[in-house]
């Protein structure tokens, strides 16, 4: 946290300890510390206060974020003693930072008291944190509030020292909510609310009357299934209503508790449950039975059973009381690759999973009892060798004299639900953190290219060693979070580049052959297993061969980890339509607890050592951009596969293409650096030159504008597009340099507005970004003839860029 907010919420706003303006920095701020390590360097003090200056005005936004959040912020003593608050808690509790902080709690809230609540203290110690909701009644309001609270205990050297945590204002919600259950409750309609599987959430008074149930107890010991006159019904609309997320007064026929039937028209809706993982059906029922006859009688008990059989998409399977099976429907042969014929006479479990027998075993037992039970998923194999995931529901089957002879069981393959419902619970969650890191990303790189201006103005002014090394220090650090940003930025957007027909074995190959030196230090065998035939995809070369070293390289580490010595083994196979490229090594394995969150972003195992944990976060999100995945499996102790899974190419040509990278679009960029590498005994050739720098940041407008006047250069500066416009119309310039996320007018749309008025003989035009540019847009701009740079940057290399765009030459002279 770049301010200390805590020490200023505690001093408050207008205390002289608190900050009172954009360059104030708190006592505890680390910055505060570097600058005073550089006091007695010759370097310019106002060049040190301008970096201090920027700093500070980006802690002055963190401190804005803080009191402008909903929820109230705050840090209690033990014995209630306000010690940290933000505004919102002020403004809930109707007083002032000065009235607030350093006073009890109970001063401004009547009960629950402050006795009340220290009764609780001993649990949330134990527990450490705490969530709920608690009513309480403000003493200056004199009125009942409800709040969301989140409660977390601080020990410091095993003592319980304070407790911080957030509270919410939910009384509207609560209101709401009262009014709506009053509403539900007194509908004539039947109101209900079901889970995708049938068990009953809720339901008014009239549903349950109509259904001729007693309570919502004795409603919610049935499934849903069990109401509807032909259950096949209740899956039409539930795959409807999950396709439209709405279905109108459908004609439906009901079965009561008591047997009878009722005709309704139903509608249903499909909403996300409370947690937000998961979809949960609310049900509107019109009972219209007494408009019309029964029209049809129910059909024979065979018939229907017939019916369901022929009709019903899952396995039905009949079992004797051992476990044998007399019936099975034909979708077995759809499910598991066998006839039914080819089950009778074995034992029932022979194709069960070894670690699923047991629980299949107590589910027969226990209905055979006459106990109930609850569905349950087992693993079996099909005809092919893999294994296919069923849901098994299973029921008692009586005699005529009402004992149990039987199991009636239905096995619906869920096999694709299951894989499809991870895949989308990891790309929902890839999406959320890419959309979070992205923005983070790009808001550092304004922050980060200050700093590394500032650093740049000060080394280059620095007349000493301990100055130029402090100066250096800051640059370095600045460098290594400007590595972490672009790896943010590539995580949430790969920049694949050139797609073409890649002969995988040749990538792989590669790969090796530039780690083969680190490998062999190690002492670890690559052992590669090359296919029968050349195996192709559609890819890109050069992101492809980093997720291939990548995986090596995570083996390797593995593998030293664990020993001296060891194997890493590599294969190529195709199956189906897919190519899976296998990395399996025999280090100590991944231990269970971590394989599912080896591809979150930022975990790693390797600190403090190194490493950003960013590496398998890529790594799948390239794999994603290609069309495929990452598989992980690591039995206990016996190393670990990575395996790479993308779609194979099938029409590939004779001889084909080798993808080569395109260079990146701030290549121009890449070259500047060299140049400004170059010697430093040389007069500016940027001297009476005129650009205007356009950026929305004032900050990154003062540190170019310094780094360039000082090189002689004349600099105007505008804060937005429509300013720059209106400069550059009685203004001649020769570069303009523009950021291009702008409110308003992007920098774009400003560079096409001057390319249109102008023509080439405008100012030559650099676009900076905090973000990446897709490789189309950077060769949509750089073929109208705009340069790019990439945020954070060196003002020294910028200013070498501008040499290049002026075509200049540098004349040396002596100093």
């Amino acid at each position: 946290m770049p301010v200390d907010f805590y020490d200023v919420a505690r001093a408050g706003p207008n205390s002289p300890e608190g900050l009172t303006g954009s360059d104030a920095v708190t006592p505890k701020d680390p910055l505060r510390a570097e600058a005073r390590v550089s006091e007695d360097a010759p370097a310019s003090n106002e060049q040190f206060a301008k970096l201090i200056r920027a700093i500070s005005r980006s802690q002055a936004n963190y401190r804005e974020l803080i009191d402008n959040l909903d929820q109230a912020v705050f840090t209690l003593s033990v014995d209630g003693e306000v010690r940290v608050a933000n505004l919102r808690l002020a403004e809930i509790l109707g007083a002032t930072f000065q009235e607030l902080i350093g006073h009890s709690l109970s001063e401004f809230i009547e009960s629950p008291t402050l006795a009340e609540a220290v009764k609780h203290l001993p649990e949330l110690l134990e527990r450490g944190s705490w969530s709920g909701v608690v009513p309480l009644r403000l003493a200056r309001r004199g009125e009942l509030r409800h709040f969301s609270f989140w409660l977390h205990a601080v020990v410091e050297n095993g003592q319980f020292e304070s407790i911080t945590g957030w509270a919410r204002d939910i009384t509207a919600q609560q209101d709401s909510e009262m009014r709506l259950a009053q509403l539900f409750d007194t509908l004539r309609e039947g109101i209900f609310f079901t889970t995708p599987d049938g068990r009953f959430l809720d339901a008014n008074p009239a549903f349950i009357k109509m259904m001729g149930y007693e309570s919502l107890e004795d409603l919610q010991s049935c499934n849903a299934r069990d109401i509807y006159a032909d259950s096949q019904q209740r899956d039409e609309l539930v795959e409807a209503t999950t396709e439209k997320g709405i279905v109108i007064d459908k004609e439906i026929k009901y079965r009561k508790k008591n047997g009878e039937f009722i005709y309704c028209l139903a509608s249903a809706f499909a909403i996300p449950d409370p947690s937000g993982k998961g979809r949960r059906f609310q049900g509107r029922l019109v009972d219209i039975t007494e408009r019309r006859e029964i029209e049809r009688k129910l059909l024979q008990e065979q018939e229907f059973v017939r019916t369901l059989v022929t009709c019903f998409p899952d396995l039905i399977v009949v079992q004797d009381r051992n476990g044998k099976p007399r019936f099975m429907s034909d979708r077995v042969k759809d499910i598991l690759g066998l006839s039914a014929t080819e089950y009778f006479n074995r034992p029932y479990d022979q194709r069960i999973h070894p670690e699923d027998q047991g629980k299949l075993n107590a589910k027969l037992k226990s209905v055979i009892a006459g106990e109930a039970g609850a569905d349950l998923e087992i693993r079996a194999m099909h005809a092919d060798g893999s294994w296919r995931t069923l849901r098994v529901s299973a029921g008692p089957l009586f005699d005529e004299n009402g004992a149990v002879t039987g199991v009636v069981s239905s096995a619906r393959d869920v096999t694709q639900v299951k894989q499809l419902e991870k895949q989308l619970a990891l790309n929902e969650k890839f999406a959320a953190m890419g959309q979070m890191m992205g923005g983070v990303a790009h808001e550092l790189n304004n922050p980060l290219t200050a700093i590394l201006g500032v650093s740049d103005l000060l080394r280059e002014r620095s007349t000493d060693d301990t100055s130029r090394h402090q100066v250096d220090l800051i640059l370095q650090q600045a460098r290594r979070a400007a590595g972490i940003v672009q790896n943010l930025l590539a995580f949430t957007r790969p920049a694949v580049q050139g797609m073409a027909p890649l002969c995988l074995d040749d990538v792989v190959r590669e790969a090796l052959s530039l780690e083969k030196s680190t490998l062999s230090k190690k002492n670890i065998e690559a052992r590669f297993e090359a296919p029968k035939e050349e195996l192709f995809a559609q890819g890109d070369r050069r992101l492809l061969l980093q997720v291939f070293r990548n995986i090596i390289v995570n083996a390797e580490q593995a593998i030293s980890s664990a020993g001296d010595h060891g194997v890493l083994k590599i294969a190529i196979d195709k199956a189906g339509e897919f190519i899976r490229i296998s990395f399996t090594d025999d280090g100590p394995g991944i231990p269970a607890e971590n394989l599912g969150k080896i591809f979150d972003p930022f975990f790693t195992t390797k600190r403090p050592s190194g490493g950003s944990g960013l590496g398998l976060a890529i790594c799948l999100a390239v794999a994603k951009e290609h069309g495929g995945t990452i598989e992980v499996e690591s039995p206990i102790g016996s190393g670990a596969t990575f395996r790479l899974v993308v779609p194979a190419y099938i029409n590939v040509p004779s001889a084909p293409p080798v993808a080569v990278s395109a260079p990146g679009f701030n290549s121009v960029f890449s070259r500047a650096v060299a140049k400004a590498a170059e010697s430093a005994v040389r007069v500016s050739p940027l001297q009476d030159h005129t650009i205007l720098i356009v950026d929305d940041e004032e900050s990154i407008r003062e540190i170019v504008e310094d780094s360039l006047a000082a090189r002689g250069m004349k600099v105007s500066m505008a804060g937005n597009c429509q300013e720059a416009l209106h400069y550059l119309e009685s203004n001649p310039c020769e570069i303009v340099l523009c950021d291009y996320n702008m409110p308003g007018m992007t920098g774009g749309e400003l560079f096409e507005k001057l390319l249109a008025k102008h023509g080439p003989s405008g100012p030559r035009f650099v676009l900076m970004t905090g973000d990446m540019f897709s490789p189309a847009m950077a060769d949509r701009y750089r073929e109208l003839g705009a340069a790019m740079v990439q945020k954070p940057f060196r003002v020294s290399a910028l200013a070498s860029l501008l040499q290049e765009l002026l075509q200049l030459q540098p004349s040396p002279v002596a100093l």
